[in-house]
This record gives C-alpha cells, structure tokens and sequence, in this order.
C-alpha cells in the first residue's frame, strides 16, 4: 500500500504510548507513511484506554467526529484497537459502523493483514485474540523521541486489585529474556538515545516467568553498564514484591535515576484489603524510609485513588496522614469509578458522587501544598537537564525551554543559543511551583549530544524485532551492527 498515510492517536498509560510507537513502526513496514500534519491520513488508527473514567465516551465521540472525515475521503480507514477494543470487541462496529478494523491488546502486529482484508472483503475485520500471540519486542517500532525510549520487560499482570480490569484486557505477565531487553536498549543508545524507561505492569515482579529471583535488580545493574546510557528509569512498581535488592541497584548503580513511582492507592489498611493490594500502611512507608535511607534526594510519586467502595472518613484521614509523611514530590489523584467487569464495581457501600469529590479536593490540596514546599526547597540549587519537546507550552513566548532533571522534575529554563531537545544542559533552580521549577539564570554548562543532533535533523530512531534469545544478565550481548537504523 506504498503512498498511503496512516496517523496513530494514543489514549492512557505508558504502555499504550509504546504499543503505538509499534504500530507506527508496522505500518511503515507495509509502506504507509506519517501523515503531515494538517492533512487527512488515509488510515486513523485509535489506541485506546479501558481505565480511565469515561474511556468509551471519549471513543465514541471521537469516532463520530472521524465520520464525516471518512465520508468525505472514500477509502478512508479506521482501526481502533487497545484495551477497550479488547473489551468492547464486535460492540464497536455495532456502534460505530463505518470502523474499519478492531483488534486487541495480544493482536497488535495483526493490524496491517487486517487493514488489507478489510479492504479486500469491503467489511469490517474484528479479531480479538485471548492470548498473546507474539511479544510485542518482535514487532518493528518507529519511536516517537530522539533521545528518550520506552522498553517493554513485560506485559501482563499477576496482581487481582479489585478496581483494575488490566490484568482482564492485558493477560497474566509475560516476561522478556534479559538478553533482548538488553539488545532492545543497546539499539536505542547506538541511535543516540540518551535514556529508557523500562516498562511493565509491575516491573519487579520481572523474573516471576523463568523463576528468577532478584532478576529486576539485576537488569537495572546490567542495563547500567551500556556505555552512552545516561538515565535508566522504571515503571510501574508494585508496593507487595518491592524489594532492598532493587533500592540497593538503584542506589549504587549511577545511570539509574532516583526516581520511583510507587502506587500507594489508599493508606487504610481496610480499604488496601479490600483492593487486594497485598501491602498494608506499615509496609509502604518502611519502603519509602529505605529508599529515602539509601537515596536521600530520591524523587517519589505515586497514585491514590479516592472513594473506594466502603471508604470511611477515618479511612480518608489514614491516607491523607501517609501522604503527610511520605512528602511525595507529586501525585496521580483519581477518583473512584466503577469499571465494569471489576469485583470493586460489585461492592456494597459506593460512595455518593458528593463525598468522593469534597475528599479528592481535601486531597488534591494538601499535596500540591507539600509539592511546592518540596521544589521551593531546590531553589539555588544545580539541576542537569535532558531538554525535552513540547514539555511547555508557555515555553516561546517567555524565552524558555524545557527539561526533565534527573529525579523526574519539570524544569523551564532559559533559552540559549544552539540549544536543542536531546543537549544536556546544567543551570540553578531559581523559582518553584507545585507542578514544576524554573531557572531564569545563564546555563552553566551545555553539552550538545547525539540525541540533539537527531532531534535538530527531524530523525527518530527504529528498532526491528529483537529476539536473540536468553544470554546471562551481567554483560549485554553482542549486537549485529546494523540492528537499528534511524529514518
């Protein structure tokens, strides 16, 4: 189908954003191209999210506003693919007719065959498959940063948390062999990549497949010896399999940044029992004690969730209390609603709308509180900085760029010349907000890399499908020299 053009939106987590990163890197392998921005793509491919409230009302609205787009472009094809095209399945070309393809979260590399039979059979193709059927490592990826790249460890998920339908749409965890996750970061870094972020739903339970012990903790150190990586950084953990063995590799291991995002959902001890978190309030803070112990200026986010069926008032003090003492530089606040499909949705006790809201502005409140006394803390200090795209959107007018400091921080600067997204520069902090620093001051130093030389020729780096089998963790496996290329 070479001359068509193809266009990729991405809804929800991290894990979406790469499995479209793939899907990029598929469709140009059929011959598709990036549609210029502005123009109609002749394939609008959805990656969509079951999680997050009000996901298939987002989906439908979108659809129907791709409808007169498709009428007035014949030959104009939709996919919807992701974890509610898992879910919903045939529900959506019931609802949505004039969609193309639908396909699911274990058939991503399915998506160019379908297209063509949708074409060819002048019908809509639904294929949902109840397993994974590849690896999605196997897959070609186009990446969406020239100096930033997401790597899979897994897929899937052990845990049964009440509220979660991931591990319903994703599968029970499959984990990578050390050796491709490896080669995986070893072609990013040949590309110039200056930092990953190794992903999964629960990265350290990474080993739990080939009954390996200790294997995250492990990789962190391994990934940590490929020369010209500079940041290694991971999520999401999980509070129940944390580890010493991890805060030890993460502690003495200088890529790996120290910053964790370390879910905490709720600090009763009632309410985490009936999510089913495995952990209770004692356990979670003993980590962040340790990790503070080990790391003194780690960076630690986290996510709660407010209203959980059953939620007393005296539960919602106990978690406000542990956000007290955890003093997170940040926090993803959501309140609780039902997901169909959930034990959760199930539960006696659903909170009034009311209740759910005053909590999660009692909440929201405190922790910006903390997140601004947290940053006005960095003020005068120095902060190296990975220039970023597109972090602010103020950014030109006020004669900034941005960055990301090592511990995950937003940072606005002041722009300089020959400064481009993937340089590594070094300045002072010199006014905080909650959400992110600025430094209005000279750079004191600037670093121009392969990254920024990437980013400044419009270049993104690719990586084929890496399966080179299973070497031992302590060195990375030798590589073919021209396992990656940039386009």
């Amino acid at each position: 189908m070479t001359g068509k053009t193809y266009l990729v939106r991405t809804y929800g987590c991290q894990m979406n954003v790469h499995d479209s990163e793939r899907l990029s890197g598929l469709l140009e392998s059929a011959g598709y191209s990036a549609a210029p921005e502005g123009t109609d793509a002749d394939v609008v491919v959805l990656n969509t999210c079951a999680v997050r409230e009000n996901a298939d009302n987002r989906l439908y609205g979108n659809l129907g506003h791709l409808r007169p787009v498709k009428d007035a472009h014949p030959g104009m094809q939709i996919a919807v693919g992701g974890c509610l095209a898992q879910k919903d399945r045939g529900e959506i070309v019931r609802r949505a007719p004039w969609v193309d393809v639908v396909f699911g979260t274990h058939n991503v590399g399915s998506l160019p065959v379908l297209l063509e039979r949708a074409r060819h059979n002048a019908e809509a193709q639904v294929e949902i498959v109840e397993s994974l059927e590849v690896f999605p490592s196997t897959l070609p990826a186009k990446r969406d940063s020239a100096y930033s790249g997401w790597v899979s460890i897994s897929v899937g998920c052990n845990n049964t948390c009440t509220f979660c339908i991931v591990p319903a749409l994703r599968g029970k965890e499959k984990d990578r062999r050390p050796g491709e996750i490896l080669a995986e970061v070893q072609a990013l870094v040949d590309q110039g990549v200056l930092e990953v972020t190794l992903l999964g739903q629960n990265v350290n339970a990474y080993g739990v497949e080939f009954r390996e012990r200790g294997a995250f903790a492990d990789l962190l150190r391994a990934a940590g010896r490929i020369e010209g990586l500079e940041r290694i950084r991971f999520t999401s953990p999980h509070p129940r399999e944390f580890t010493d063995d991890v805060i030890a590799a993460m502690a003495e291991t200088p890529a790996v940044c120290h910053q964790l995002h370390m879910p905490l959902q709720s600090g009763s001890d009632d309410v985490l029992r009936r999510m089913r978190r495995g952990y209770r309030q004692d356990r979670y803070l003993g980590i962040i004690d340790r990790v503070r112990a080990a790391m003194p200026d780690a960076a630690i986010t986290t996510d709660i969730i407010v209203g959980f069926p059953g939620e007393t008032e005296a539960d919602f003090s106990q978690t406000l209390d542990v956000v007290r003492q955890a003093r997170f530089s940040s926090a993803f606040t959501f309140q609780y609603s039902k997901r169909p499909g959930t034990p959760a949705a199930e539960m006696d006790d659903q909170l009034p709308k009311e209740v759910v809201q005053e909590r999660y502005l009692r909440l929201t409140a405190l922790q910006e509180e903390i997140s601004w006394a947290e940053n006005r803390a960095l003020v005068g200090r120095p902060v190296e900085l990975l220039v970023a795209a597109g972090e602010g959107s103020k950014d030109a007018a006020r004669g900034r760029l941005s960055g990301r400091a090592r511990d995950g921080r937003l940072v606005h600067f002041t722009a300089a010349d020959g400064v481009r997204a993937g340089d590594v520069v070094e300045t002072v902090v010199t006014a905080a907000k909650p959400h992110f620093l600025v430094a209005d001051g000279e750079l004191v130093s600037h670093r121009r890399t392969r990254a920024g030389d990437a980013s400044e020729a419009g270049t993104r780096p690719t990586t084929p499908g890496v399966t080179l089998g299973m070497p031992g963790i302590g060195v990375p496996p030798p590589l073919p020299a021209a396992v990656a290329v940039c386009s």
